[in-house]
């Protein structure tokens, strides 16, 4: 075994056992969930969750931070016109640790009516059909219904990777089964599937779902699912059409990555076996 070989071997025993450890067995996950016709209806909840991710707020400090959570509320400080839908979306890679995509055309911030891009000009219905939890603006993906998000440390422009422990947004005028938040862990696996509570009214209810897991569960993906299709059709559940978009996002803090002690003596292990391998097959 060359030099080049034991590297790869080292480099794969590295990539299986932080594959195995991410994926510990026993989820335990805590569902946070309601929907009502107004903000006030889930504000409860959704404060709720908050505090179990913990304070404070950490806004746009850089990372990594021991406690705390990120938000985004897609406001813009008072931003009243949409953003040309772009991804992937990197606005808050660099200030909150989180990077969004969609197979779609791209996602975008825009306010439901008024101002540049707002979602009425997509579809002149949706000036009823959509409400915000927080003003002035909705996100959302366009020409598609969904969006994934993966985490970084705040502050490295996306270039360390992270965990977290929790996720949960708010949604708009969900009117069908079918709107879900999916969990992945740094491997791929899928930790679960999590349906967002239809809303009260036929048009302009407000939903949140948050999902902490509270068993070593480590989140590096989420995958969103906004109603039966992407914007562009009226919204007619009747017929099986259901137009969603999202508001505000809540996540627990990133975490920097890291393998286990355990793991590492096991690497270490490896890496010394190698390297008598390769000293024996010298030496003969």
């Amino acid at each position: 075994m060359n030099l080049r070989q034991l590297r790869r071997s080292f480099t794969f025993a590295v990539l299986t056992a932080a594959s195995v450890w991410i994926a510990p067995a026993g989820a335990a996950p805590i569902v946070f969930s309601d929907s009502g016709a107004v903000a006030a209806d889930i504000q409860g909840e959704v404060d709720a969750f908050r505090a179990a991710l913990g304070n404070p707020n950490n806004a746009n400090a850089p990372g990594p931070l021991a406690s705390g959570r990120r938000e985004i509320n897609w406001d813009g400080g008072g931003a009243v016109d949409g953003s040309a839908a772009v991804t992937p979306f990197t606005v808050f890679q660099n200030t909150r640790g989180a990077t969004f995509t969609t197979p779609g055309t791209g996602l975008t911030q825009a306010p439901v009516t008024g101002g540049l891009l707002s979602l009425d000009l997509i579809n002149p219905t949706y000036a009823t059909t959509f409400a915000t939890f927080s003003p002035l603006r909705l996100f959302t993906p366009l020409d598609s219904n969904i969006t994934d998000g993966t985490f970084s440390i705040p502050g490295t422009n996306g270039a360390v990777p992270a965990t977290i422990s929790g996720f949960g947004a708010v949604f708009t005028d969900v009117d069908l089964a079918g709107t879900t938040l999916e969990f992945f862990n740094l491997a791929g696996n899928s930790l679960g599937v999590f349906n967002v509570p239809i809303g009260t009214v036929a048009d302009a209810s407000l939903s949140f779902l948050g999902v902490i897991f509270d068993a070593g569960e480590l989140i590096g993906g989420v995958r969103i699912t906004t109603g039966t299709t992407a914007l562009g059709p009226n919204d007619d559940p009747a017929n099986g059409v259901d137009v969603v978009a999202m508001d505000d996002f809540i996540y627990a803090e990133p975490q920097v990555v890291a393998i286990p002690e355990t793991s590492i003596l096991a690497l270490l292990s490896i890496g010394l076996a190698g390297l008598g391998f390769a000293r024996r097959r010298k030496l003969s």
